[in-house]
């Protein structure tokens, strides 16, 4: 049985009216996020500590400011990305824990955005080391 939706009204309700208390609010839960990531995700602590070893390296290199500014963020959009494919795995878990093909094709394309992540990663500093 599925919920009804909420109407505009209801919707309205549930969401933060805005200023300062929201900003402390979805600071929060970002770090609720990041939390849940850290304790619950081993990929997301493996990309973590390579993250550990490559941040530092990035400013130790001998290269311009441009070449380590793209050396960081390609790190930091892996961790976006394995964030998000967390999500999306948590809420198809959610879902259902039933083996489904819907289910099996947004895990795998959340894997496989990780994927071009760390394959964006490597190629990107051979790129700009080499």
């Amino acid at each position: 049985m599925r919920p009804e939706p909420n109407t505009g009204e209801e919707a309205l309700a549930l969401k933060s009216r805005g200023g300062l208390g929201r900003v402390f609010k979805a600071t929060g839960y970002s770090f609720a996020g990041l939390r849940a990531a850290i304790i619950g995700e081993a990929a997301f602590r493996q990309l973590l500590v390579l993250s550990a070893v490559l941040i530092p390296l990035a400013f130790v290199l001998p290269v311009s400011n441009l070449e380590r500014a793209v050396l960081l963020l390609v790190v930091f959009v892996a961790l976006i990305v394995e964030l998000l494919n967390s999500a999306i795995e948590a809420v198809v878990d959610r879902v259902s824990l039933e083996l489904h093909p819907l289910s099996k094709q947004a895990k795998d394309m959340g894997s496989a955005a990780q994927l071009v992540s760390l394959l964006m990663i490597v190629t990107v500093w051979l790129v700009v080391l080499l």
